[in-house]
């Protein structure tokens, strides 16, 4: 099995990126959503991905944005991908300059491939667990059984997931990467480290 890649999602604060980066996570996340308590600004944005060593990719996360908007932030933040999290369609998320990833929120009766099948210029899917009114963050794991075996794209496992539920996420969907936010906090938007660390030790311990 593959070496799975993690992303730590919901980044605020420099000392949480450089945590993550030393744990050894493969991404960081950062939220462009002014509804999210982890939103950051362009200035924290910035002083973030100032801090970080290399190799360390940096997401920029949006839900319904603008393309005025996606664009002036581009322009300030060295973004590395972007991840749509809103009901963006696949033209909305492409023509950015960057490659993207799209988030899907997953519940009974919905056909993940068909929805998948409409972003094929996307670099990967994200599944999460679909809250009405919430597009993400939510805390709450879904019924992975309802992943399909192969979606023909890369998988970024997402929804409730922890230090003590990855393993058997892993084991069960075998994504290309999981992304985690509430499930390493202190409180919202305040990562912990030892729960950082101790996620990612997971991560590493499926292959």
């Amino acid at each position: 099995m593959a070496a799975v890649r993690s992303k730590i999602c919901g980044i605020t604060r420099v000392e949480d990126a450089l945590v993550a980066a030393e744990a050894g996570a493969d991404a960081i996340g950062l939220v462009f959503y002014d509804r999210s308590p982890r939103a950051v600004s362009v200035q924290q944005a910035r002083a973030i991905i100032a801090a970080l060593p290399p190799f360390l990719t940096t997401v920029g996360l949006f839900v319904n944005a603008s393309r005025c908007e996606i664009g002036e932030i581009l322009d300030a933040v060295p973004l590395d991908l972007l991840q749509f999290h809103g009901d963006e369609t696949s033209a909305q998320c492409e023509g950015h300059g960057r490659p993207y990833i799209k988030a899907l929120r997953v519940r009974p009766g919905e056909d993940i491939a068909a929805c998948c099948a409409e972003y094929n210029q996307a670099s990967g899917i994200l599944l999460d667990t679909y809250v009405p009114g919430v597009p993400g963050g939510t805390g709450e794991a879904f019924d992975w059984s309802l992943v399909p075996a192969n979606l023909g794209k890369p998988v970024i496992l997402a929804g409730g997931l922890t230090a003590d539920n990855v393993r058997a996420a892993i084991a069960q969907v075998s994504p290309y990467a999981v992304d985690v936010s509430g499930g390493v906090e202190a409180s919202k938007g305040v990562k912990d480290a030892e729960k950082i660390r101790a996620f990612i030790r997971e991560v590493r311990g499926s292959a």
